[in-house]
């Protein structure tokens, strides 16, 4: 699967929170941060960026020119809006430039990290067919649904993060280890575990304790069956 590139779009600088939110996710790869929307219109049709992180701090024509322009430019470019404005004529246009998702500061990060992940899902799945059938349409319309808690399953975990963990299982064979699914899809050790240990509840996974090479047992994970 090859990664997402994003470019962020921030007019008054200071996005190094949007920045190490990109980051924390392996499948996502910046390639631009500009401080001006109104010089990202010529620059769409040359880097063609999967996703656009656009901050409008107020209800700019320039940010709303921004969104358009993506639109007729015909790149394969989504956006996300993030903004502390609750201007509702900014939200109706920005929704009908068809964006991605619309986020209102300062729940902003919180909220961004799962709408990457669920970006990356959907990026995925619409590149993964040439040809659609219906269940392939409701899933990527389910991708693009704004609640984001519909995400949350039993525990307090996320169906997104745990089918993540199964694609590890599922796009290669052989054992895994806690460290390796971490390092694969990007998240922390200590959650990893905890999601390949829910794994082996539903007995997706079985685990086994082996010796490790500073004499402690290792825990390694194959898919069941």
């Amino acid at each position: 699967m090859r990664d997402v590139d994003v470019m962020i779009v921030k007019e008054s600088g200071g996005c190094e929170s949007y920045v190490e939110s990109v980051r924390a996710n392996s499948r996502l790869r910046l390639i631009d941060v500009a401080s001006d929307p109104a010089e990202v219109h010529a620059l769409i049709p040359e880097i063609r960026p999967s996703l656009l992180l656009v901050d409008v701090s107020r209800p700019a024509v320039d940010g709303l020119e921004l969104l358009a322009s993506v639109v007729s430019s015909g790149a394969p470019t989504s956006v996300i809006v993030l903004t502390s404005s609750s201007d509702m004529q900014l939200c109706s246009k920005a929704l009908a430039c068809g964006v991605f998702d619309y986020i209102i500061k300062p729940a902003a990060i919180d909220r961004l990290a799962l709408t990457l992940e669920r970006f990356v899902r959907f990026h995925d799945a619409l590149g993964a067919r040439s040809l659609a059938t219906q269940s392939h349409i409701d899933a990527l319309y389910r991708f693009q649904a704004k609640d984001f808690q519909s995400g949350e399953s039993v525990r307090g975990f996320s169906d997104m993060t745990l089918q993540r963990v199964k694609d590890v299982f599922l796009s290669a064979s052989g054992e895994q280890t806690t460290e390796s699914v971490a390092r694969t899809i990007g998240i922390c050790k200590t959650t990893a575990r905890r999601y390949l240990e829910h794994c082996v509840e539903l007995r997706f996974l079985r685990m086994e304790c082996v010796q490790g090479r500073v004499g402690r047992p290792e825990r390694i994970y194959h898919r069941a069956g």
